[in-house]
């Protein structure tokens, strides 16, 4: 079964009388375990695809079914229960809060949750900052570390919830070449260590390095292919 399913999925907006279709038609299934890239030139719908994806936005028609449910007409206060619960978000920009150390920027997650304990949430900072290697700057603060740093300790953020899936919203779109690397190559463990990770990137470099790339032009689906098979990390 797919953890995502859209089926004629279309997207438009309307401003000072003037209709735009940012989606057409958009059937897409995502399986547990993948790594797509969605791939294609600024405006090509990208991002709003990622944001009905991540349940930030609705679909004007078509359905949507996630983890086997169908979450097409559901209000916004169970869509943000189900991200909370299920998803990971990664931005260009970060979006750490400049007044919060490392350790709380990534526990901020696990507070919208009910019945975790502070000693649990803790437990599983300490895990995704590991995972992520910046243990060592727990007790800094966003302006303490570099775009590279900022950006992995975004990753942990997206973890600490152990989403279904993490999307990724132009995720080496602020950094420079070098860090761009070193968190493509953190995407590329966490893929080989089980997780589920749809991106948004108009890197050609970035988007070869999923296992699978989606192409979008003008709000339509023009290529999915199959980039390499990858070998997980036995549980």
């Amino acid at each position: 079964m797919s953890l995502l399913s859209l089926s004629n999925i279309n997207k438009s907006f309307l401003t000072e009388d003037i209709e735009t279709h940012a989606l057409s038609n958009i059937n897409l299934e995502i399986a547990q375990g993948e790594y797509v890239s969605l791939s294609g030139p600024s405006g090509c719908g990208k991002s709003t695809l990622l944001s009905i994806l991540g349940l930030l936005d609705t679909a004007t028609s078509g359905q949507y079914l996630f983890n086997g449910q169908d979450v097409t007409g559901f209000s916004r206060d169970k869509r943000a229960q189900i991200r909370c619960y299920d998803i990971g978000f990664v931005f260009q920009s970060f979006n750490l809060i400049s007044s919060l150390t490392i350790s709380e920027n990534i526990m901020l997650p696990l507070t919208y949750q009910n019945g975790v304990s502070k000693s649990l949430m803790q437990s599983k900072v300490d895990e995704v900052l590991e995972r992520v290697g910046m243990q060592h700057r727990a007790n800094h603060y966003p302006s303490q570390l570099s775009g590279g740093q900022q950006q992995r300790v975004a990753v942990a953020r997206a973890l600490v919830n152990d989403p279904k899936i993490i999307f990724a919203d132009e995720p080496t779109g602020n950094l420079d070449s070098q860090n761009a690397e070193k968190v493509m190559a953190l995407f590329d463990q966490l893929h080989r260590d089980g997780s589920t990770i749809c991106m948004v990137t108009h890197d050609p470099r970035s988007a070869q390095m999923a296992q699978r790339q989606v192409s979008i032009l003008d709000g339509t689906l023009v290529n999915d292919v199959m980039l390499h098979s990858v070998e997980k990390v036995p549980a």
